[in-house]
């Protein structure tokens, strides 16, 4: 599938929402090949490349393994979320493209728990535990918990000091927020998608949309206006069923949200999918970062 993605445009951005694959040879062949057709990709991490196998030669863990894949991808002149963010200035911009690497902290916690404990526990009850416990490891934090507030408070300094005059695209991993993993057919993975704590992101930082993956479910939502789009492009038994590997997805400039099918005052409203992109084409400027999920142009 990455070798048959191509730009509709020489001057087309890709965003790479995370889960390229596990090993890290596997995610610089891939980013590699991506950078050498895209004008600009723009990376954000998922759980996937932060798994330290077994049988992978980089057996670097935590915050050591991240940094080595940003120090990576800086050798591709791919946008990562450690770097300056990169402005969209073609159609539907000006616009901010900010990466982020958020991680989770079991906030998103099932129906009936109260405390990260008590929803690990109904997980593991009911059979529903995620890799990540295994294979993603903190080091050198306490815990993924602990990782997260360190990457919250840190992505927040970076997003106060962007241009405030410019709106933004938040292009994250996991969900910024809860109710997109309210169809999860076992709600106990939820605490493995996101945070609480950023819930108003979309309005502190004046988004234009927000980009994520990681649940599979790829479909397109609206709260207060802005439009989250799911990119997931998904493991090939999820998507075959529907026939080709779905296309890269454009998000600017974006399209105005229809009235909600939703009762009044549900946080979130389908949006119908959109067709296939027409060509973005940027400014000549500094590239931006691709990703799995379902490659998003920008």
């Amino acid at each position: 599938m990455v070798d048959a993605l191509r730009p509709a445009s020489a001057d087309d951005w890709l965003i790479v929402a995370g889960d390229i694959g596990e090993r890290f040879s596997d995610v610089e062949r891939t980013l590699r090949s991506l950078r050498s057709r895209f004008a600009a990709v723009i990376w954000a991490p998922g759980n996937h490349e932060l798994w330290t196998l077994p049988d992978d030669p980089v057996q670097l863990r935590g915050q050591a393994r991240y940094r080595a894949l940003v120090e990576l991808c800086r050798t591709l002149d791919v946008a990562t979320p450690e770097d300056p963010y990169p402005v969209w200035r073609g159609p539907g911009g000006p616009v901010t493209v900010a990466p982020l690497f958020l991680l989770y902290d079991y906030s998103f916690r099932p129906p009936g728990t109260r405390t990260a404990q008590e929803a690990l526990a109904a997980a593991h009850a009911a059979g529903v535990v995620c890799t990540d416990e295994l294979l993603l490891h903190p080091d050198p934090y306490p815990s993924r918990a602990d990782w997260c507030a360190a990457r919250l408070a840190e992505t927040e300094r970076l997003l106060a000091a962007r241009d405030p005059a410019l709106p933004t695209v938040l292009v994250n991993h996991f969900p910024l927020r809860r109710e997109p993993t309210e169809i999860l057919r076992h709600p106990e993975f939820a605490q493995w998608c996101g945070t609480e704590r950023t819930r108003d992101w979309h309005r502190r930082f004046n988004a234009a949309a927000v980009v994520y993956g990681h649940l599979h479910i790829p479909r397109d939502l609206s709260t207060d206006g802005v439009p989250f789009l799911e990119v997931s492009l998904g493991y090939p038994r999820e998507w075959q069923p529907r026939g080709a590997a779905p296309a890269p997805r454009r998000i600017l400039p974006a399209t105005a949200p229809p009235a909600s099918p939703l009762p009044p005052g549900h946080p979130l409203s389908t949006l119908p999918a959109p067709g296939r992109p027409p060509t973005v084409r940027p400014p000549a400027a500094r590239p931006a970062a691709v990703r799995q999920p379902w490659p998003v142009r920008v």
